[in-house]
């Protein structure tokens, strides 16, 4: 018997090691015929020794994925879409203040007007310290947009301290739709030229360009400067539309190809309200996409001028394409072109979104942005403008008017107060604490001039100094000039709007200065050579 037994149990162990081999042979061999990446998926959750939770597993390995390809295909998770949409879908459902987070606390600092929160009664000023019954301090940017925007019609409680006051006084505001400006600023700046900010190309730009553009008509503008700078793009189909204002009849403003996309032009329909109006464009190092598209085309059909610094250099188009979880990819499928034929891309290698995220850095230690001869152009990338222009390719849109960064009053001193967030702090709590006095003055004019009667800059100085920062009269002298305008700016911004920050912001810009400058002198249009103008 013991032997029988000892049979049998040898038996068995075979027997079972026998099973386990065919079952993973088995496994291997069902596996070898689908995707590779499935069936590394299937092979895991069927043999691994613990229970894995397969959808973190996919949601980490799929960003690694979209690493190895250029440097803007990119995965959105479910969690993030929603609030990367709204940034270019011109509008989202909250509660309609802009607001900043001071000393830890959501500080209000702009009610939208019609806005749900203005409805209900909150003010700039306010401090937002409970949302719904729990402190809420110290939170991030994200989680504050997380618990103060919602579905349409659902209702949120705050709390809110007012002034000085200890007592808290509660809302319960109902969200609503929320506008989303990309067109940020848009007023006659000069005589009869105007001025347009625009901050992003989303769903609504081009008619709120458009609006823009009759608007400034109307008081009597004959001429307009487009700023792009800092413009990092978006729909491509909102700068089409807006170029095409510009544009006579037949003239291409770009196109598009890629492996699986035949090329695509997109041309000007003669329709536009703005053909013969002097145009300039300004941009700088951060002007990407979107806006190397409009700046392009302006350039290569010899329409205007680009005043500025050399853009970014994006020349990919992306399609987002959702997911059935609710995530999406946003995948490359084609190159873009401007009218002469050049692609603006820099170049990149696949895998490596590091090193082309280290480009800007790289330019701006060589100097590029000081000066224009620093600029690493490939010649060999040779091309003509409408009118018989050269231009070139290779990386990024080269302006027609270089101008340097302006370092005039910057230094260490001023360094430090910029970087820590001290003038943003110092002007909000300046209108904070005067805006029944600052009421009174309806104009950017009268409010400026009642500014600078006042101690600015001792008062400045003071307040960094209880930041931590020591005081420094001959620093803080050397920056006067810069100081003065950016704090007067600020406040103007608390208390009219984005119009008013910009008119005063921009009065000592070099590139907005040397834009008049070329409309006023007749010179918007860079001069053709001499063989094009005998044509």
């Amino acid at each position: 018997m013991p032997v029988v037994m000892a049979l049998c149990i040898v038996a068995g162990i075979f027997l079972g090691s026998y099973l386990l081999r065919s079952d993973l042979r088995s496994n291997f061999l069902k596996f070898r015929g689908g995707n590779k990446i499935d069936n590394v998926l299937d092979i895991i959750e069927t043999n691994y020794v613990d229970t894995l939770k397969m959808s973190d597993l996919v949601e980490k390995a799929i960003p690694s994925i979209f690493k190895e390809l250029d440097p803007h295909s990119v995965y959105i998770p479910a969690a993030d879409l929603q609030m990367v949409n709204e940034e270019l879908e011109g509008s989202f459902s909250g509660i309609g203040i802009q607001f900043n987070m001071i000393s830890d606390t959501i500080t209000v600092v702009g009610v939208i007007s019609g806005g749900p929160s203005e409805k209900v009664g909150i003010l700039p000023g306010d401090r937002i310290v409970m949302i719904e019954d729990s402190l809420f301090v110290g939170k991030t940017t994200e989680k504050v947009m997380q618990s103060l925007r919602g579905e349409k019609g659902s209702k949120v409680k705050v709390g809110v301290q007012r002034g000085s006051s200890p007592k808290l006084i509660d809302f319960e505001i109902t969200r609503g739709d929320v506008p989303v400006n990309s067109v940020e600023a848009a007023f006659p700046i000069d005589e009869n030229i105007g001025y347009i900010k625009v901050g992003k190309f989303g769903r609504t730009t081009y008619d709120e360009f458009i609006t823009a553009i009759a608007k400034l008509e109307n008081q009597n503008v004959d001429g307009l400067i487009v700023d792009l700078r800092g413009n990092s793009g978006g729909y491509m189909d909102a700068a089409i539309n807006m170029i095409n204002e510009f544009l006579p009849k037949g003239r291409l403003i770009v196109y598009t190809e890629g492996k699986n996309f035949p090329r695509s032009d997109a041309f000007a329909n003669g329709t536009g309200i703005a053909q013969n109006i002097p145009l300039v464009v300004l941009m700088d190092e951060w002007s990407a996409s979107a806006s190397e598209i409009f700046a392009g085309a302006i350039q290569d059909n010899d329409r205007g001028s680009i005043v500025g610094r050399r853009s970014f250099g994006k020349g990919l188009v992306q399609n987002q394409i959702p997911l059935s979880d609710g995530s999406a990819v946003r995948l490359t499928i084609a190159r873009y072109f401007t009218p002469s034929g050049r692609s603006i891309q820099k170049q990149y290698e696949l895998g490596k979104s590091d090193d082309y995220e280290q480009d800007i850095l790289n330019r701006y230690a060589h100097g590029e942005f000081d000066n224009k001869d620093s600029i690493k152009l490939d010649h060999s990338e040779t091309y003509q403008t409408f009118g018989g222009r050269e231009v070139y390719g290779g990386g990024g849109i080269m302006p027609d008017y270089f101008i340097p960064r302006d370092t005039s009053g910057m230094n260490s001193y001023y360094s430090s107060l910029a970087n820590k967030g001290i003038i943003y702090e110092f002007t909000f709590q300046y209108t904070d604490k005067n805006r029944a006095k600052l009421k009174e003055f309806k104009t950017v004019k009268n409010l400026i001039n009642y500014l600078n009667t006042q101690p600015m800059l001792e008062e400045i100085a003071d307040f960094a100094f209880t930041k931590g920062i020591k005081k420094r009269p001959r620093l803080l002298e050397e920056s006067k000039d810069l100081l003065l305008n950016q704090i007067n700016a600020l406040i103007a911004r608390n208390m009219l709007g984005e119009n008013a920050f910009y008119e005063i912001y921009n009065q000592k810009d070099p590139s907005v200065n040397q834009a008049i400058k070329l409309i006023k002198e007749g010179k918007s249009i860079p001069a053709l050579p001499a063989s094009a103008t005998k044509k």
